[in-house]
């Protein structure tokens, strides 16, 4: 009987012991984390596939057709009076001339809005609403805006005195902006619009004083 009860002691012939419930917690909450996961994998997957594709687009489409800038310069202007009196009264008659260029072979220009404003000191004076056009493939156009008339500029004393400077010198900075509505046309397809703004900074000789004034080339800014 003793030899018996010491066989038995080295082994347990009970009901099996069941997983601990800590366990399978445990394993759900690995299983949720691992679908997050593959979610946000997934997602940056098709995040650089397309930044991929487009950059390809872009690419593609520069390679074939190679856009180049519209260039804008002023070359010529008439400034027949331009005097601030006492009222602070701008007086002013201004004609500017603007070529237009597009160096491109196959791209075109539709230009739905343009609007040419002048300014001095910062601040605006006319406002001038020119035509709308196309433009084709190296194409050169004109552009002719003319301000005149009248208008309350209000000037600090800096202002005040830079344009008695110039007034000295018969030489004054005015400042000619283009707000413009475009699309571009690629063959048959028409780009959206965009709205872009051109600066054209110059110096401008009164027409009786004794200098020239040399073509300036303008600034795009998108």
């Amino acid at each position: 009987m003793a030899e018996k009860q010491a066989h038995l002691n080295g082994a347990y012939y009970g009901p099996s012991v069941p997983p601990a419930p800590a366990n399978y917690r445990s394993h759900r909450r690995s299983s949720g984390c691992g679908c997050g996961c593959c979610l946000l994998k997934l997602l940056l997957k098709i995040i650089i596939t397309l930044v991929i594709i487009i950059g390809l687009a872009v690419l593609i489409f520069w390679l074939i057709f190679r856009p180049n800038e519209v260039k804008f310069h002023v070359t010529d202007v008439s400034l027949n009076e331009f005097n601030l009196d006492v009222n602070n009264t701008l007086r002013y008659d201004l004609a500017v001339n603007i070529t237009v260029r597009n160096p491109n072979r196959r791209i075109g220009v539709h230009y739905d809005r343009i609007e040419a404003r002048a300014y001095y000191e910062d601040q605006r004076f006319n406002t001038q609403t020119l035509p709308s056009f196309y433009q084709g493939h190296k194409n050169t156009s004109f552009l002719n805006p003319v301000f005149k008339g009248e208008h309350l500029v209000i000037l600090g004393a800096d202002e005040t005195a830079e344009f008695n400077e110039e007034r000295a010198s018969n030489i004054y900075s005015i400042d000619v902006k283009l707000h413009l509505r475009i699309r571009f046309k690629v063959g048959s397809v028409r780009t959206g619009r965009f709205r872009p703004k051109v600066s054209c900074d110059l110096k401008v000789p009164l027409n009786a004083a004794n200098a020239t004034f040399s073509t300036t080339k303008c600034d795009w800014d998108f």
